[in-house]
């Protein structure tokens, strides 16, 4: 008993101890609460997997609630490309809420705050607010608004509700402690004039509450009993408990905040601002480009959702932010990909390979597998003739005995084909070459059981036949940042770090089983890389996305 607690999370061990001491299995309730001013990205990753996880360990419902109380930054698209991405990673949430649908009940809170001396309208400019806030070390000043009358307070926040006020002319504050050493507590603002329309309530309100007041208080209206957040909100904790001191009525469940450290990823942004940033001024072609950390940039490059997750449990729950290394993330990446990715063949770099003594007019079908790792995968046919195509490097005219390659008067296998030896070249004028010549062994086919056919030769070539090769347009990728922290520097633009080759286009040849791929489909090239088909693909235009490629020198411990 005592191993399993030691293997439980410090989260799982707090859930372990409220249980003990009398909280009921069946009050749990997590929500995952995403603001959607953009689009979700790895460092969402960690939170959604925590709440979610916690979902299906407790076998406890979790809530998608949207907190969504600026209308400045937030649209619609970002609401679906949340619920898309939350799907796709595979967690069943059990309502979709939002922090609009509570309004009412926050204004009427508010009102209520008001009647009781805790909240009054303060009619300064948000500059001066802040000046007299002081600092941690220094006593606050109180606001000359701080002790006006309870009607006159009510009745200018009527005003404020009915748009009778210009934006910035004043605010509802909540009277806390302005000596208090958090800041947070020094009466903070819990609702500001803006007359913007809402993505779902149109211009019903002229005033929005601020982020501290909504988000404990929806989690009360739902009765969430673990508020999971990131450490940047430790110490907005004070506040998130005083707020729910004014509210909470005894026999519900008192939602409790706890915190847990952000994830960063060496090379990666996870700042909403500064991929705005990258997408507005075209560094990138959208949230979803696969340079993006973004989920639906990840998924577009052809990560899987069980490699994120796999990457979420390796890097764990901590109470204290580290950098991560950007290769555990691809470590995990070609190890799922591994396991279910389809073996195809494609040539990107291609030199024509003439087999003299094959039939010129003949093409057979050969067999391959899809995946040796997945018996269950099958085969699959691929055409065969007497011209192909290889890699140019994989061809030398001359090389040492470590190149198990093809050479002038060598061997290699044909992948799930023939064994070929290379007879000579043709060169251009400039003494680059064009075509290889080579004969081959006719029974020495792969599977045919023949004494040729299980001769050992140190090298295997992919290929794909010349005459039935598909084009395919190849976007190879690098990091979209030359250094580990692009915003690790405050006196340096992050875009001064933009790498400028993070992406090439490449034009190659596939086997034509690539025109019944589907998009996203997870694909290794053979001996190149891991792909994905991505969806700017057309009938007459497969496009293709470097995923990861094939090896990394990275060690998991």
């Amino acid at each position: 008993m005592e191993e399993e607690k030691k293997s439980l999370n410090f989260i799982e061990q707090i859930i372990e101890e409220d249980l003990a001491n009398g909280l009921s299995k069946d009050k749990l309730r997590f929500r995952f609460p995403p603001e959607p001013n953009g689009y979700l990205h790895v460092g969402h990753t960690k939170a959604i997997c925590i709440n979610f996880g916690l979902g299906e360990k407790y076998n406890a419902p979790v809530n998608l609630r949207f907190d969504d109380t600026n209308p400045e930054k937030e649209e619609q698209e970002f609401v679906d490309s949340i619920k898309k991405d939350i799907d796709w990673l595979g967690f069943k949430y059990d309502k979709e809420l939002y922090a609009s649908d509570y309004f009412d009940d926050l204004y009427n809170w508010a009102v209520q705050m008001i009647k009781d001396g805790k909240a009054y309208i303060d009619e300064q400019k948000s500059e001066e607010i802040t000046e007299q806030r002081k600092n941690p070390f220094e006593d606050g000043v109180e606001s000359p608004y701080r002790n006006r009358p309870v009607e006159e307070s009510l009745k200018l926040f009527e005003g404020m509700k009915n748009g009778e006020f210009e934006v910035g002319t004043m605010s509802l504050r909540a009277k806390i402690d302005m000596k208090s050493p958090n800041m947070n507590m020094r009466d903070p603002v819990m609702y500001r004039i803006l007359k913007k329309n809402h993505h779902r309530t149109g211009d019903k309100w002229k005033i929005y509450p601020m982020y501290d007041w909504a988000h404990g208080e929806s989690d009360y209206l739902e009765q969430i009993s673990h508020s999971l957040c990131s450490l940047e909100f430790e110490n907005h904790r004070p506040l998130y408990d005083w707020y729910l001191n004014q509210i909470y009525k005894e026999g519900t469940v008192r939602n409790k905040q706890r915190e847990f450290a952000r994830m960063n990823v060496s090379y990666l942004i996870t700042s909403k601002r500064k991929l705005q940033r990258l997408v507005a001024e075209n560094v990138v072609t959208g949230w979803d480009d696969p340079r993006m950390p973004t989920i639906s940039g990840m998924r577009r490059k052809g990560y899987t959702p069980n490699s994120i997750k796999n990457f979420i449990e390796k890097v764990g729950v901590a109470k204290r932010e580290n950098l991560i290394d950007i290769a555990l993330l691809e470590f995990c990446v070609r190890e799922d990909l591994n396991k279910v990715a389809k073996r195809m063949m494609a040539v990107l770099d291609p030199v024509k390979l003439i087999i003299e003594n094959y039939p010129e007019d003949k093409v057979e079908m050969l067999e391959t597998e899809n995946n040796p790792e997945d018996e269950n995968a099958g085969t699959r046919q691929i055409p065969f003739g007497r011209e192909l195509y290889i890699e140019k490097e994989d061809f030398r005219e001359e090389a040492n005995k470590k190149f198990f390659r093809l050479k002038l008067g060598g061997e290699v296998r044909l992948k799930s084909g023939y064994i070929i030896k290379a007879e000579r070249v043709d060169k251009d004028e400039n003494g680059e070459i064009t075509t290889i010549y080579a004969t081959y062994d006719e029974k020495s086919k792969s599977g045919s059981g023949t004494e040729e056919s299980l001769r050992k030769v140190k090298g295997t070539l992919h290929w794909v036949s010349a005459k039935n090769a598909l084009p395919i347009e190849v976007r190879m990728y690098e990091r979209l940042f030359t250094v580990e922290q692009p915003d690790g520097e405050k006196e340096t633009d992050f875009l001064e770090f933009v790498n400028p080759n993070s992406l090439k286009i490449i034009n190659g040849f596939g086997e034509p089983n690539l025109k019944d791929v589907a998009v996203e489909e997870p694909l290794q090239f053979q001996r190149l890389g891991y792909f994905t088909k991505d969806r700017d693909s057309s009938e007459n235009h497969l496009v293709f996305n470097q995923t990861v490629t094939l090896k990394d020198s990275f060690k998991p411990e």
